[in-house]
């Protein structure tokens, strides 16, 4: 059985796998498909994505999607937020205008995709960091 293959997911798709909205089949499916990797920032985001939801959400789900959250960052492969990430991302910013945690998710995916040896896939929902990434050389996939 091979492996599956690597995919950089952003924060705005593996919100949707706890999060039911649009495109949470497709991020499902995806998450699935792939190794998924991250930058480690990810939990963070995801933490904050949650908490500006929870007038939708009940109380006693918020507190199992947390831990669900805090379950499976064990199996993500995070990308930390070096000195290169950094530079990175601020090349992009000046490149791209991206905003800053845009910037470091796709500065993060080049880095790793670098490391790995060839484009890596980068799954997210935001049409602008898709655009920047794919002018990066990553390999996109947006998830509407």
């Amino acid at each position: 059985m091979t492996e599956p293959r690597p995919a950089y997911f952003d924060s705005s798709v593996v919100v949707k796998r706890y999060v039911s909205e649009q495109g949470s089949r497709v991020a499902l499916r995806l998450l699935r498909e792939h190794r998924p990797l991250s930058s480690a920032l990810l939990t963070v985001e995801i933490l904050s994505a949650l908490r500006r939801r929870r007038s939708d959400l009940q109380p006693r789900d918020l507190s199992r999607i947390r831990e669900r959250v805090r379950a499976d960052r064990q199996h993500w492969l995070v990308v930390e937020v070096t000195a290169e990430v950094l530079a990175t991302a601020e090349a992009i910013v000046d490149s791209e205008g991206l905003r800053t945690l845009d910037a470091v998710h796709v500065a993060s995916a080049v880095v790793l995709g670098r490391e790995l040896g060839g484009a890596l896939r980068f799954v997210t929902a935001d049409q602008e960091q898709a655009d920047a990434a794919a002018k990066l050389g990553l390999e996109v996939m947006v998830v509407q």
